[in-house]
């Protein structure tokens, strides 16, 4: 059995989507060449995380600055092409062109993405992200169910509320190990059932892009890794004054490094990253990366091995000794947990 690479990439979005789009086209060939069979981009990654920005919106008030900020923002978002209205991934609209070239990366690559989008329809945005396989396209996407985050919880403001119809995990198979994928995104790593939820599904790969750059995001992590007994990976952006988008607010408040303006040679350090890789008992792998751009990865021999030997004392996953089936019943509105074991793509 061949081993199984797994990534993080730890990049700031750029100024633009097709300066984005380049800059992930890049990353991933050389994490191509270098082995990589998935790797995972942070939260908001096309199409930019909101940092800094308040688009002048106030309890009772908005102004004519702000609406203009949210039309710069809503340019850069992408669009997928999805009709159906719980965004379930039914690509009938043309959208963008960056479904497209998403799907041709990962088949030219032969590399599974997993990356942030900022997807918009219509004019209302959506923090989500997008499996993409290099076999079957895009294979499945799902949209953040509750924006808050950030301390301010001001997400709220321009992005839209996702279905939980979407939080099914992707069954596949990848460099010939079974793989199966869940995502939650930044503070959905807070919320217990929808943990639960993926846990049910016999997640092994949990994957977390987050905005969320506190020292104690990293407990959160090793935290998960320990209770689903599965591989963590969790990536966020490196951000820096100089390499905020557009249409953020040029004064900064409240910064993700605990509470402190970092400065390193007169650039403030808006995002210190923090990208981490734990494995299903709780022992970290890859970092945490600070302070840089870059990547992490870690090689898994035997993912099914790896997994069956971590759940021998704890397992909460579907009919799981610890999932106490017999007391507990979860139940996702749109979702039938038992039945979303997908066939391999």
């Amino acid at each position: 059995m061949p081993p199984l690479k797994l990534t993080v990439a730890q990049y700031a979005t750029s100024h633009t989507l097709e300066e984005t789009l380049s800059k992930i086209r890049v990353i991933t060939i050389m994490a191509a060449s270098e082995g990589t069979n998935l790797i995972l981009f942070p939260e908001a990654f096309l199409g930019g995380y909101p940092r800094t920005s308040t688009f002048g919106a106030s309890i009772g008030s908005r102004t004519t600055t702000g609406r203009k900020q949210y039309h710069e923002y809503w340019t850069q978002a992408v669009d997928l092409g999805d009709t159906h209205p719980d965004g379930l991934g039914v690509y009938d609209a043309p959208g963008d062109g960056t479904r497209e070239f998403l799907e041709s990366l990962a088949k030219d690559t032969g590399v599974f993405l997993v990356v942030g989008v900022v997807e918009k329809v219509g004019a209302t945005l959506f923090c989500a992200v997008v499996f993409v396989c290099p076999r079957g396209g895009i294979v499945g996407k799902r949209r953040k169910v509750m924006s808050g985050g950030d301390k301010t919880g001001t997400e709220r403001v321009v992005w839209g509320t996702g279905s939980p119809k979407a939080l099914k995990a992707i069954k596949t198979e990848i460099a010939g190990q079974k793989v199966t994928l869940g995502a939650a995104i930044c503070w959905e790593n807070y919320m217990p059932l929808l943990r639960a939820t993926l846990y049910t599904q016999n997640t092994n790969i949990y994957l977390a892009p987050t905005a969320d750059a506190r020292s104690s995001w990293i407990s959160t992590m090793q935290h998960i890794a320990l209770e689903g007994r599965c591989y963590v990976l969790g990536c966020n952006q490196f951000v820096t004054n100089r390499t905020l988008p557009p249409f953020a607010d040029d004064t900064a408040a409240s910064l993700q490094t605990d509470g402190a303006v970092v400065d390193i040679a007169e650039e403030s350090v808006l995002c210190n990253g923090g990208s981490v890789v734990f494995g299903p008992m709780g022992e970290v792998l890859a970092g945490p990366l600070w302070g840089k751009e870059g990547k992490l990865s870690v090689v898994v021999e035997d993912l099914e091995g790896d997994i069956v030997k971590a759940k021998m004392d704890f397992d909460v996953g579907l009919s799981g000794h610890y999932s106490r089936s017999d007391v507990f019943k979860l139940e996702v509105m749109g979702l039938e947990l038992e039945k979303t074991l997908c066939p391999v793509s």
